[in-house]
């Protein structure tokens, strides 16, 4: 199965540069397949094919003295772009004739720079590469600096830069691994809640974080900031970066909060401990004294959260942590962690 690992990029002033140009290129050639299919359909001419797409906005249209400046950028990427607009006409006539089973699904829309998120993405064919100072290569952008919070599990396939409303610069390698099913036993039934965030039919709670509480205040300093901005300034974008660099702590404390359960929580006694740096790969329970491999509890932790999801509210639920509950009534013995090392990878990348 195929899973993306996702990692902080720090880029240069000149790389940024670059990488504006090759998001721009991209947001071009995506909205050059949409024009050309909304012309053919709005003149009644046949529907054009994907080759024929791919060769008069990418090919033809670098030989153009309004498009020659496409060349600037990496022709796979352009590709990339083609591909992401032919695949999103898939979802909508896949949604229009039923096909689709997972709701309706609009009709492509024009994309613009002003959007919260900029994307190119770059494969294999494109010849980026780790080097060996674990710097990411990128055609035409240079060496980008990686805050390699994991290590990959194997050679990525695929890497997609982003670029969120906060202006942070992000790198998703797609990378294949072997699934390795883990065993459960037991029932139990979760229910994610208003006043709580989780309640177990054992009658244990998860508080909620109430992360957007934590934040109003000072996003609302930061939106009046900017309702005072005239509009088209620069002190406004600077206002508008700000009011999107709050949500974005919103948004990765929410995450931090619902990664806490897999890293932090002992499959042994259910209980949560302390933030733990990147570095610490083994822990002992402040409760019970269990010594766990990080990575293998979290497999745990997170097969009960999977499971739980398996089946709907009326069914039985399979889940690990009852037995494991169970085995915790008998006094803790300290043990070593077990497990194949297969399975921490995946949990890394389900983390």
């Amino acid at each position: 199965m195929r899973l993306r690992y996702r990692y902080r990029l720090h880029p240069s002033a000149g790389q940024e540069a670059a990488l504006a140009k090759a998001f721009g290129c991209c947001r071009v050639v995506f909205n050059d397949v949409i024009a050309l299919r909304r012309a053919a359909f709005e003149a009644g001419n046949p529907w054009v094919g994907d080759a024929e797409v791919s060769r008069l906005v990418v090919t033809e249209a670098k030989r153009r003295e309004d498009r020659a400046w496409l060349a600037e950028v990496s022709s796979v990427a352009l590709q990339q772009a083609v591909r992401d607009a032919n695949r999103a006409y898939r979802g909508y006539f896949d949604a229009m004739t039923g096909k689709r089973a997972r709701g309706s699904v609009g009709m492509p829309r024009f994309k613009s720079r002003r959007d919260r998120r900029q994307a190119v993405r770059f494969t294999r064919n494109s010849r980026f590469r780790i080097t060996s100072d674990r710097r990411l290569r990128l055609p035409g952008i240079g060496e980008v600096k990686v805050v390699w919070s994991r290590d990959l599990p194997g050679e990525p396939s695929s890497v997609t830069v982003v670029k969120d409303a906060a202006g942070r610069y992000f790198a998703s390698f797609v990378c294949e691994v072997e699934p390795s099913p883990l065993g459960g036993g037991g029932a139990l039934g979760l229910d994610l809640g208003l006043r709580s965030f989780l309640a177990g039919s054992d009658g244990r709670r998860v508080a909620a974080p109430r992360c957007y509480r934590g934040k109003e205040r000072k996003l609302a300093r930061a939106q009046r900031s900017l309702a005072r901005k005239r509009p088209g300034s620069a002190n406004r974008k600077k206002a508008r970066r700000a009011v999107a660099a709050v949500h974005a702590e919103v948004a990765d404390a929410r995450s931090d909060f619902l990664h806490k359960p897999s890293t932090r929580t002992c499959s042994a006694c259910w209980k949560v401990g302390d933030r733990k740096p990147l570095q610490v790969r083994s822990w002992a329970c402040n409760h019970c004294g269990v010594l766990h491999d990080r990575d293998v509890n979290a497999a745990k932790v997170i097969l009960a959260a999977g499971l739980a999801e398996r089946e709907n509210a009326c069914g039985a639920v399979e889940d690990l942590l009852a037995h494991l509950r169970g085995r915790a009534s008998a006094p803790s013995q300290a043990r070593q962690p077990a497990g194949d090392w297969t399975e921490a990878g995946i949990t890394t990348a389900a983390r």
